[in-house]
């Protein structure tokens, strides 16, 4: 029997079902993005000629990246790209796949930046460079920072970065805050590593196949969070925000921790799933005015 795109995606769909115990339509639907992806076409492509039949090398390496898929390893790599919040990301094993949650600490950062005034914004552990892109690309007079500790991970947002044309984010190596001194913004945000270093999801699914270091942080998963917060108010303007994502079961433990520190006007907001996702808090300092 000729193999044809449908009957190529449709046998890979079922695979991935019992393999993986994926639903049915995000099983077809990675079925057909891995084809997409041998074949060099768009999804609207591959619908308009899902009875053509396919070529011996195209099928071969179909199979190859299906193979990879079926071991469990995560359809971003394997295709070296996710979109972020519009923007269609280069993602590597260096770095974090960026998900859907993320969206929220950006959507989150947009309310407070303004779009007519000088303001400036730090990302910390940028990864893929993805909020911090995010960021230029809707706020474009905004002065961005971004930072990450790890060499391979800032290749990677470099790149983004040139292919999406936002190359005024000013990217830099630093252990959170360490090559920072001295520098204030009026805005920090990050997505640090929050996942507990013994919790049984880092051996399971995608997360096997992504960087520990983005994902784990100490005993109880606020080792990083700790040292931001404790941090933060030297890096601050006056009524400057700190926003930091977080685990969902984590938003009382990182308001004590602003508490703690000083800050003030301490909210969380929901992801899209209603999970608590991001906590923000402001510095309390304001600019004194002195009268001779």
């Amino acid at each position: 029997m000729t193999q044809t795109v449908r009957t190529t995606w449709a046998k890979a769909q079922h695979r991935l079902i019992k393999t993986l115990s994926l639903e049915g339509n995000e099983a077809k639907f990675e079925a057909q993005l891995l084809l997409q992806n041998v074949l060099n076409v768009n999804r609207a492509w591959l619908l308009a000629h899902e009875s053509d039949a396919l070529q011996d090398k195209i099928k071969a390496d179909f199979e190859s990246l299906l193979a990879r898929r079926l071991l469990g390893e995560p359809i971003a790599y394997i295709l070296g790209q996710r979109e972020f919040f519009g923007l269609n990301l280069i993602v590597t094993p260096d770095t974090l796949i960026p998900r859907p949650d993320t969206e929220t600490l950006v959507e989150t950062a947009l309310d407070k930046i303004p779009t007519d005034t000088p303001f400036t914004v730090l990302d910390l552990g940028t990864g893929t460079g993805a909020v911090a892109l995010a960021i230029a690309e809707h706020r474009p007079e905004a002065q961005v920072t971004a930072i990450d500790a790890s060499s391979g991970a800032l290749d990677i947002a470099k790149r983004n970065a040139n292919q999406l044309d936002l190359t005024q984010v000013d990217f830099r190596l630093s252990n959170w805050f360490s090559a920072l001194a001295g520098e204030r913004f009026n805005l920090i945000v990050s997505n640090p590593p929050y996942i507990e270093q013994h919790d049984i999801h880092l051996t399971q699914g995608d997360l096997r196949f992504e960087p520990m270091s983005a994902l784990a942080s100490g005993t109880d998963g606020l080792d990083d969070i700790r040292q931001i917060v404790d941090s933060c108010l030297l890096h601050l303007h006056p009524q400057g925000w700190l926003m930091l994502e977080h685990g969902y079961n984590q938003a009382h433990l990182v308001t004590d921790l602003m508490a703690q520190s000083g800050l003030i006007d301490i909210t969380t907001i929901k992801d899209l799933g209603a999970n608590d996702r991001v906590t923000i808090g402001k510095n309390p300092l304001i600019v004194s005015t002195h009268w001779d």
